[in-house]
C-alpha cells in the first residue's frame, strides 16, 4: 500500500473488509508528517479497489493514537512545506485538513476501533469516521487548548454533529479526558468492549455485516446521508428520489429481490 521508508500507515484485507493501521506503535501512533503525507494516499488507493467495501482503522501497540507528533508541530522533523515552517500559513493547515477529509469523504463506510488513548488528532481522524467503538481502557481528549492552539484539522467541525453541543464544549474548552463509559452515554462511540482484541474483532465483524450488502446501496445510503446534513428535509427527498431512480433497475436489486423469493443468501456485485 504505502511504500515510503518512514510510512506509518499499513493495510491488511480480509475479503471485502480493509484494516487500515496506525503503524507506529513506539512512537504510541503519534501523528507526524509521514500519516499527513501518506493518509490521502492511502485512502485514496482504498477507494479505489472494488474489492474493498469497508475499512477499519485502528491503532497498533497500546493506543490508538497519542495525537498529533508535538516535535512535528513545532517544526523539529520537518514539514509539508520546509521552505515555510509547520503551521505558518493556511496552506499548510489545509494540507493536515485535507489528510482527514480524506478519510470523511471517502465513499466507503469507516470504522474506528479505539483502544488505549486517543488524543488530539487522533480525536480529529475518529470524527471522520462514520462510526466509534472503543475499548473499556480508551480514554478520548479534545487537548489542543492544553497546547494553547485552537483544535484546526476538524473536530470542532465534526463532532457538534456526533454528539450534543454542551459536550462539545466541555470537551474543546477545558481539555480534559473522558473515559470510555462516558464516551458511550454522550454517544461519540457506539459499543464498549472489554479489550483491545475484542473491539478489533467487533468492528471487523461489524464491518462484515456492512460489506456483506450492497456495495452501490451501502455506499448511496453514505452519500444520501451526508447530503441530508447540510440539507432540509425536503432538499433530502429530492435528492434521494433522483439518487434512486437512477439506481433501483440495477443488478443488486434484481439480485435482492431474487435472492428473497429464493430464499437464498444474496450475492452482491455492487452492479
Amino acid at each position: 500500500m504505502a511504500t515510503a521508508p518512514d510510512s506509518v500507515l499499513t493495510v491488511e484485507r480480509d475479503g471485502h473488509v480493509a484494516t487500515l493501521w496506525l503503524d507506529n506503535p513506539d512512537k504510541r501512533n503519534a501523528l507526524g508528517l509521514p500519516f499527513w503525507r501518506d493518509m490521502p494516499g492511502v485512502i485514496d488507493e482504498l477507494e479505489d479497489d472494488d474489492d474493498v467495501r469497508a475499512i477499519v482503522i485502528a491503532g497498533r501497540g497500546v493506543c490508538f493514537s497519542a495525537g498529533i507528533d508535538v516535535a512535528f508541530l513545532g517544526g523539529g522533523v520537518g514539514s509539508l512545506a520546509p521552505e515555510t515552517g509547520m503551521f505558518k500559513g493556511l496552506r499548510n493547515i489545509k494540507r493536515l485538513q485535507h489528510a482527514i477529509t480524506a478519510v470523511a469523504e471517502c465513499s466507503k463506510p469507516t470504522i474506528a476501533a479505539v483502544h488505549g488513548w486517543c488524543v488530539g488528532a487522533g480525536v480529529d481522524l475518529i470524527t471522520a469516521c462514520d462510526i466509534r467503538v472503543c475499548s473499556s481502557d480508551a480514554k478520548f481528549s479534545v487537548r489542543e487548548t492544553k497546547l494553547a492552539i485552537v483544535a484546526d484539522v476538524g473536530t470542532l467541525q465534526r463532532l457538534p454533529r456526533i454528539v450534543a453541543a454542551g459536550h462539545v464544549a466541555e470537551l474543546a474548552l477545558t481539555g480534559k479526558d473522558i473515559d470510555a463509559d462516558r464516551a458511550a452515554r454522550i454517544g461519540l462511540v457506539n459499543d464498549v468492549y472489554p479489550d483491545a482484541e475484542a473491539v478489533l474483532k467487533g468492528a471487523r465483524e461489524l464491518a462484515g455485516e456492512i460489506a456483506a450488502l450492497s456495495p452501490s446501496a451501502v455506499q448511496g445510503t453514505k452519500h444520501v446521508l451526508r447530503h441530508a446534513a447540510d440539507h432540509s428535509v425536503n432538499d433530502g427527498l429530492d435528492y434521494v428520489a433522483l439518487w434512486n431512480s437512477s439506481q433501483l433497475p440495477r443488478g443488486d436489486v434484481q439480485e435482492a429481490i431474487a435472492a428473497f423469493m429464493e430464499k437464498r443468501p444474496p450475492q452482491f456485485t455492487g452492479e
